[in-house]
């Protein structure tokens, strides 16, 4: 029998805790009759990561753009900074500060990083003309405060890129115009040994700034890795939350399959 007690609740924040960049509350969507989200909860808390795991069809993905701006819930709220907020679309989440890198990144194959970085928040000269040059200053000054090393050329198309360096650009664009929240969406989800350690590396950058960075994964032991946090979801609503050092692979494995609970579900 799981209980709301604190102490059978190892993942939830102290009582007089800081407030949550980002926070939802028993937020409830439905898809004519499928119920994608039953009262789901989820928190996100300024310089830490926290991870949201799940088996397919827990509600991860319908959960994150809940809080994207890409889905209204049906019920429940969405909240910043401790306020509710109503998005409509996306640009309403990013005028929020809240930036999302998805699975398929969303980037311009044609166009080079500098461009990619900027897309739909060009910087102009004379009013008509892209001003090129400032933008690929601005991003190569941004990649090296995020310690983006692995591309080398800001001209040339990103298409050329590979998996890991696309990846980067995304990350990099999100942290960029990002203020409160960056949600990822599976970042390391195609990339080799070597590129998702240098993913990984960044997004502990973006945490030392100052950001919450919602770190969706099926890769349980990267999740231990880099988390401070750990929300488990199954059947559209949070089942379990656990700190940094609280939870092992078995641990995570048991709460998504549903045999074991720390947080009563309606």
């Amino acid at each position: 029998m799981t209980s709301t007690d604190p102490s059978m609740n190892p993942g939830a924040p102290a009582t007089g805790s800081r407030v949550a960049a980002l926070e939802a509350r028993s937020i409830v969507k439905s898809f004519g009759t499928v119920r994608a989200l039953r009262g789901a909860s989820f928190e996100a808390y300024p310089g830490e990561v926290t991870a949201l795991v799940g088996d397919n069809g827990a509600g991860k993905s319908t959960l994150i753009k809940a809080m994207s701006g890409v889905y209204s819930p049906d019920a429940g709220e969405i909240l910043v900074d401790g306020n509710a907020v109503r998005m409509s679309n996306p640009l309403d989440a990013a005028g929020l500060g809240i930036e999302t890198v998805y699975q398929d990144l969303a980037l311009a194959p044609d166009l080079d990083a500098a461009a990619n970085v900027f897309l739909g928040r060009e910087l102009r000269r004379l009013r008509f003309l892209t001003d090129q040059a400032e933008m690929r200053r601005q991003t190569a000054a941004s990649f090296k405060m995020l310690g983006v090393g692995l591309v080398q050329d800001l001209r040339v198309p990103v298409a050329s890129f590979s998996g890991g360096q696309r990846q980067s650009v995304a990350i990099a664009r999100a942290a960029m115009w990002a203020s409160h929240v960056i949600i990822m969406d599976e970042p390391t989800a195609a990339l080799g040994v070597i590129q998702t350690g240098k993913v990984l590396e960044l997004i502990d950058t973006v945490r030392a700034r100052g950001l919450a960075v919602v770190f969706v994964s099926h890769n349980l032991p990267e999740v231990l890795q880099v988390a401070d946090r750990i929300e488990v979801m199954r059947l559209g609503a949070r089942v379990a939350r656990f700190r940094r050092g609280e939870a092992d692979v078995d641990r995570l494995i048991a709460s998504i399959s549903g045999a074991y609970a720390n947080e009563v579900t309606a």
